[in-house]
This record gives C-alpha cells, sequence and structure tokens, in this order.
C-alpha cells in the first residue's frame, strides 16, 4: 500500500449536485467533502453484526465483519479492506497532522483514515478507521 495522489478516475463520476440528489446533506458532508462524523455517534461503531460493508455512495463492498475490531476510538475500525483494489490512498497533510486518508476504489467517496504501527492488536498492526455515514452494512444471512 502506498499513498498517492496519482490515481486513475473512478469508475463512477458524478457532479456534487448529481451526489446531492442521492445522499442527505451529512452524507454529501463526509462522502464528498471528506468531512468527519462525531466519535461514538455512527451507527457502526459498536456493532458486532456480520456482514459486509458497502459503500454508501456506490455500493461497493469495502470491509467485512471478520476484520472488523474495536479499537475504542469512536468510530468503526478494521485491519483490512475486502480487497486493496476497493481502496485507494492519499496523502492528508489537513488539521497539521499528516495521515493516509482512505477513499472508495470505485467512487472516490472519502470513507475514513489508516493508521499505521501504533500497536494496534491485529493481524497486520494497522487500523482503518472508517466514518459510520460512509457505509452501509448487509448482514449475512447467518446474521438475519
Amino acid at each position: 500500500m502506498t499513498a498517492t495522489n496519482d490515481v486513475p478516475r473512478p469508475e463512477v463520476s458524478k457532479s456534487d449536485d448529481e451526489w446531492r440528489q442521492e445522499l442527505t446533506p451529512e452524507e454529501f458532508r463526509v462522502l464528498r467533502k471528506a468531512g468527519t462524523e462525531r466519535p461514538f455517534t455512527g451507527e457502526y461503531h459498536d456493532s458486532h453484526t456480520e456482514g459486509v460493508y458497502q459503500c454508501r455512495a456506490c455500493g461497493q463492498d469495502l470491509f467485512t465483519s471478520s476484520e472488523k475490531f474495536d479499537s475504542h476510538c469512536g468510530w468503526p475500525s478494521f485491519w483490512a479492506p475486502l480487497a486493496e483494489e476497493r481502496v485507494r490512498y492519499l496523502h492528508d497533510r489537513s488539521l497539521g497532522m499528516e495521515r493516509i486518508e482512505v477513499r472508495c476504489g470505485r467512487c472516490d467517496s472519502h470513507l475514513g483514515h489508516l493508521f499505521k504501527g501504533e500497536g494496534f492488536q491485529t493481524p497486520v498492526d494497522q487500523r482503518f478507521c472508517i466514518n459510520s455515514i460512509s457505509m452501509k452494512l448487509v448482514p449475512s444471512v447467518a446474521a438475519e
């Protein structure tokens, strides 16, 4: 994984006006304008339902509940995406920090950030910190 700003155009490309027609104002703020929901307020931060987390904007499968863990940060945390090509990474130097922004590989929607090497108790010592509002959980058949 390398953070880069030199990436191909997304498969799903819409104007801001088109996205505003499909998303709520808060979804638009987070997904299209790289906003962040307040910690411990999102619907999935404490979810233990088995299933697949999809991009709320385009429906692409992004993460599974088997890679989700409780990092006590206030947002859903995953140690890996479903597949690397499902997400893309950008350098983010906003807010006086250097971070890795995570975006949907299909529609370029902002999902959250990736943090590495901070002592996470995961198989790969990294945490995808993802906004609940950026995703939609599709429960597995066994979970219904």
